[in-house]
């Protein structure tokens, strides 16, 4: 496999209680074997949960999927040598020894990556609509929704002014 890769997002199986410990230990082995460019990232994906015992409010953190680790990295033999050989690792998470690398949507759900969406237009703007059955249509944008994932813009379409909410990347400005 070449090193031009994209890496990916892989699940480890870990014992129970080793995540933390896991997720050290292929740090150190990436620092100490300056593999940095093979592994990228490393997570344990966490939530923070209020308990109200006794009239006291405690915000803790749990672990969303305990005795898994999420490691982002170019799947070769020597990542994958230096995951599996990793105290604490039990294996990668996919049919028999073959690690299967999260989609696009599962990294998004779980949130394990956030990425940065920059939009180029504002409210009162007209844009083209780029993607979709509206494709090549001029709208005006209404609205854009604080996270600026959709966008609801006005188009004119045979003579009527038409309503819809689309993905902020299916429209370009003009």
């Amino acid at each position: 496999m070449s090193t031009e890769e994209k890496a990916l997002w892989y699940v480890v199986h870990t014992y129970s209680g080793y995540e933390n410990k896991v997720a050290g230990n292929i740090e150190k082995a990436v620092e100490n074997r300056k593999l940095g460019h093979l592994i990228e990232d490393v997570k344990i994906p966490m939530e923070t949960v209020v308990e109200v015992t006794d009239e006291t409010e405690k915000e803790t953190e749990r672990k969303l999927f305990p005795s898994y680790v999420l490691v982002k990295m170019i799947m070769n033999d020597e990542s994958w040598h230096i995951i599996r050989n990793t105290r604490g690792v039990t294996g990668f998470v996919g049919p028999g020894s073959k690690p299967v690398p999260l989609t696009d949507a599962e990294v998004e759900k779980l949130g394990v990556e956030t990425r940065v969406i920059e939009i180029s237009y504002k409210v009162g703007d007209s844009v083209r609509i780029c993607d979709g059955p509206l494709s090549g249509f001029i709208a005006a944008v209404d609205e854009i929704s604080p996270d600026l994932k959709k966008v609801k813009v006005t188009a004119s379409m045979f003579g009527r002014e038409t309503a819809v909410e689309l993905d902020s990347t299916q429209v370009k400005p003009l």
